[in-house]
């Protein structure tokens, strides 16, 4: 049975390529989340004053487009968005530009992300009930809109980022330390909206789909504390200026909470989940004669334990046909984290981001498992800081990776999953996909 999708056509035989199969479920994946075809379900309609566009991430660039497409052409539109350099989509032919985009530095901030911050508060100046915000956020929005609180550098939020993304800290508890050390996050955007109305659409990339975890939450009320922050950097060893910490101590730097009058009136629509890019791959696999199972949308941890952890119920299946019956696709997103190993003197630095590493748990634990491929990469079409989404697992991975002179251990031991693909021919290359719902996974089991 041969299956389509209207955007890539035929979907391959799984039997005969395993590895365009899992390439077309993660297409599938993808595409579902554009904005462009989920947008419009959730636009208010203009409202009396103006229509001031304000946002950040790295689906930021497709979303405005979309937007721009679908508002009316009459009604005034105007902003500013931030996106991931080179991020922003070929224009579509005949949608004039209204709102701004501006592109800044991805995982670690840099002073472009600052610039576009300080003029996105800016913009909120002179706002009035009649006017409208709506605000476009996407994964990715925390590094891009960074504005460091009073006593914190740009060079001291930069080196916490980075500090707090080579620690494994998960991605809640990443954010919440964001949203206690800015001007802007943690719903302070929001508050220097009003009182003009706000509407937040947002593309989740986080477990749960927590709207105040998504890009730290500029817009959306806060539940987490200045001593829950202290406690994380404290948990992972990280520092901050000594008037910092003391007004964490104190609470100076606490965010807008739930009951907070700013939010009355505000609204928040996820207009692409994690969950529904999994069942449209799914349908897609289904749709071929491949049963599908979605483990989950929320798996989170190491991302080399978490590949263990695939593997073992993949080989499960390959063995015993449990718990699931081959032929069969097991599909899974969330979010895992790399705690990045200290080297060794002389010790190559390694390349690589957890969809990479994942692949590499994967493998070691499949042992060559046969029947078994399998897909990682993260939807942005980014793994990491590299040019790859991520990377393919076959039966003869680790053969092959051993014929080219590459050890596993070594691999992990750098967490430089990069190099160890590369040298294989396996890495997954994409380029920006101008959307973001988090990790994608495919193991097929034939």
């Amino acid at each position: 049975m041969t299956a389509s999708n209207p955007t890539f056509g035929p979907a391959p035989d799984p039997r005969e390529a395993p590895r365009a199969f899992l390439e077309h479920l993660y297409r599938v994946a993808v595409d579902r989340a554009l904005p462009l075809s989920t947008l419009g379900a959730h636009l208010p309609k203009p409202p009396k004053g103006r229509t001031l566009v304000l946002g950040a991430g790295k689906a930021g660039g497709s979303m405005v487009q979309a937007l721009e497409a679908l508002w009316p052409a009459d009604a005034p539109l105007s902003g500013l968005v931030v996106t991931r350099y080179d991020h922003i989509p070929p224009r579509p032919e005949g949608v004039p530009q209204r709102v701004k985009i501006v592109e800044a530095a991805h995982p670690v901030p840099d002073a472009a992300g600052q610039q576009a911050a300080e003029r996105v508060l800016a913009l909120t100046q002179g706002l009035t009930a009649d006017d409208l915000v709506l605000c476009l956020i996407s994964g990715g929005g925390s590094s891009l809109l960074v504005l460091p609180a009073e006593g914190l550098t740009l060079a001291d939020k930069q080196r916490i980022n980075k500090q707090l993304l080579d620690s494994g800290a998960g991605i809640g508890e990443m954010n919440c330390v964001r949203k206690h050390l800015s001007r802007i996050k943690g719903g302070r955007l929001a508050a220097a909206c009003a009182p003009a109305r706000v509407v937040t659409l947002t593309i989740s990339d986080v477990p749960g789909d927590d709207a105040a975890v998504i890009a730290s939450g500029p817009t959306v009320p806060d539940a987490t504390t200045c001593a829950e922050a202290l406690a994380i950097l404290d948990r992972y060893g990280i520092e901050v200026p000594a008037p910092v910490r003391a007004q964490l101590e104190s609470g100076e730097l606490e965010t807008p909470k739930p009951d907070d009058a700013v939010f009355a009136g505000h609204e928040v629509h996820l207009i692409a989940t994690p969950q529904q890019s999994l069942e449209a791959a799914a349908r897609a696999a289904r749709e071929t004669g491949i049963e599908a199972h979605i483990l989950s949308d929320e798996i989170e941890g190491e991302s080399r334990e978490v590949g263990k952890v695939h593997a073992a119920l993949a080989r499960a299946v390959a063995h015993r046909g449990e718990p699931f019956a081959r032929p069969c696709v097991i599909l899974s997103g969330g979010e895992t984290t790399v705690t990045i190993r200290p080297r060794q003197p002389g010790q190559a630095k390694g390349r690589g981001g957890r969809a990479g590493e994942l692949c590499m748990g994967l493998a070691g634990a499949l042992m060559g498992q046969q029947q078994v491929w399998a897909l990682a990469a993260d939807t942005d079409g980014i793994d990491g800081v590299e040019d790859n989404a991520g990377a393919f697992v076959t039966p003869d991975t680790l053969a092959r990776a051993t014929a080219a002179g590459r050890k596993l251990s070594d691999h992990l031991d750098r967490n430089d999953a990069y190099g160890y693909f590369d040298a294989i021919g396996d890495l997954f290359v994409t380029g920006p996909t101008n959307t973001n719902v988090n990790d994608f996974r495919a193991l097929l089991i034939l």
